[in-house]
């Protein structure tokens, strides 16, 4: 499976909410797998991944109607945690950033995020 950075928390805080009836199927498929199997293995890229490809935003490879601000996101996330793109188990990067990740931090990254005020991700990320 193939996930951006800022992929990792939305992937935490979906509840079952997004831009359409495709995007919410596939959404649901992907957080199924990495739920139920802890030790997915995902692979970190840092361009359009398995969610994007039914997202109504995207454009083409690496390129949507927000691309600064998915790009911004994606880069804020991975110079907080030192992320790389390579092969991670999906628990154990989520483990990583759910103990490193302050309400400050958060804020930062998903400020610009449409979703966030209306999503569980700061519940699901800091309840610790």
């Amino acid at each position: 499976m193939r996930l951006r950075p800022h992929h990792l928390l939305c992937t935490q805080g979906y509840s079952g909410k997004g831009y359409n009836d495709e995007f919410i199927k596939n959404m649901d498929y992907i957080t199924n797998i990495i739920r139920k199997n802890k030790n997915t293995i995902i692979n970190l890229i840092f361009s359009t991944d398995d969610i994007c490809e039914c997202c109504p935003n995207m454009i083409s490879e690496n390129l949507c109607i927000t691309n600064e601000k998915v790009k911004s996101i994606d880069n804020k996330i991975t110079k907080y945690f030192s992320l790389e793109e390579k092969e991670y188990v999906y628990n154990e990067i989520v483990d990583f950033i759910k103990n490193n990740i302050t309400e400050k931090i958060m804020d930062d990254i998903c400020c610009e995020c449409e979703w966030y005020p209306i999503s569980s991700c700061k519940k699901k990320i800091l309840d610790k």
